[in-house]
């Protein structure tokens, strides 16, 4: 208990001294030891490089989830499973959400339908690029926001800590400085007038002179000073080396910063092909749908009929064409089937809206 309070009766001199310190500093009543230069200007390239940081990884966030009432919801809500060490459960992108109501609204009005098969087509091309933009979304936030937030959360609480110690070791070095000139000029007063009856510092033997009172006080203060120089120093070189790994980030950050810009490209492309291919699909339906109403009303002429041994098959997953012998495919796409002489067992040609090519037997499920 007693080293407790001589810890915390320690402490809490030591913070009585720097706050006077820094209070007279601000009032201009005291002499600041200003850091070196070198140091200065690593300083302020890492304070620089914090605040972009912070603002490009919280604009990333708005960019992947631009729903900002929704994202603050989101936010939450991960922040919890994260604390209790659980997975948040996936959500359907906006564009799954738009391509489910399409197809919904398909059924209900009919699909047979010029109208309906319409709504169907684009509700699944919706559905893919709502599928593109989550993959695009998770990628994104292990390539680039996922490490912006760890150097936020770790470099640079670390950087923080070491230059909050070192200004706590200026202001003691600058404490000791002044408590050096006061006692030297105690001191040199106490020399030239020897009947001068000073007041003595505590702890002191009361039979030594002013004069001697103010050596040994003089001297003490200058040990004192010495380690506090000491410890500025080395905690100034410490200090340095951190903001100097700066260096080291911006090589981190820009290498995440390409596999980010590849992970757009990539999203970009895919999500210019689905939608090539729905404006395809969307002629071609436009085309039957009009040949169909010509039928109708007295045009004649019977729609093909399908291969002889032929199915049908869901698609299980997407599948883009190698080439142009093969059929991009679609998740839970209905597509035609059969096979022809001589082909390999692992292909099937797949036909769907006037498209025909090879597709892979492992991404279908045949129907009876």
């Amino acid at each position: 208990m007693d080293f407790n309070m001589k810890k915390l009766a320690s402490g809490a001199g030591v913070f009585f001294t720097r706050a006077v310190q820094f209070t007279e500093e601000r009032l201009g009543q005291a002499e600041r030891t200003e850091p070196d230069a070198d140091l200065e200007r690593l300083a302020g390239r890492a304070d620089v490089t914090r605040l972009w940081t912070e603002r490009i990884c919280r604009q990333t966030e708005v960019l992947l989830r631009p729903n900002p009432v929704d994202y603050t919801g989101v936010r939450m809500e991960e922040f919890l499973y994260e604390k209790l060490d659980r997975t948040a459960p996936q959500r359907p992108a906006s564009g799954q959400l738009l391509g489910r109501h399409m197809e919904d609204a398909a059924r209900s009005l009919g699909p047979e339908l010029a109208y309906g098969r319409g709504l169907l087509l684009v509700g699944a091309c919706e559905q893919r690029l709502g599928r593109a933009e989550r993959e695009f979304s998770q990628v994104s936030a292990v390539a680039l926001i996922g490490p912006l937030r760890d150097f936020l959360e770790g470099d640079w609480s670390l950087i923080t800590k070491e230059r909050r110690l070192l200004e706590n070791r200026r202001l003691d070095l600058d404490a000791c400085k002044a408590r050096l000139r006061r006692a030297q000029a105690a001191e040199s007063k106490a020399a030239t007038q020897p009947d001068f009856q000073e007041t003595r510092p505590r702890n002191y033997v009361l039979s030594a002179s002013a004069s001697g009172l103010w050596t040994q006080e003089v001297e003490k203060a200058g040990d004192e000073l010495q380690r506090a120089q000491a410890e500025f120093d080395q905690q100034a070189e410490v200090t340095k080396l951190l903001l100097g790994d700066i260096s080291s980030t911006h090589v981190n950050h820009l290498r995440c910063l390409h596999e980010f810009v590849e992970a757009q490209a990539a999203y970009y492309k895919q999500c210019h092909l689905h939608m090539e291919d729905l404006q395809k699909e969307l002629a071609c339906g436009s085309a039957g749908g009009s040949g169909q109403q010509g039928e109708q009303s007295g045009g004649g002429g019977d729609p093909p009929s399908p291969p002889p041994g032929s199915r049908r098959a869901r698609v299980l997953f997407d599948y883009d064409a190698a080439d142009a012998s093969e059929l991009s495919l679609y998740a839970d796409q209905l597509i035609t089937v059969y096979t022809v002489p001589g082909m390999d067992s692992d292909w099937l040609i797949g036909e769907r809206e006037n498209h025909r090519g090879r597709v892979p037997v492992t991404y279908l499920e045949l129907l009876s």
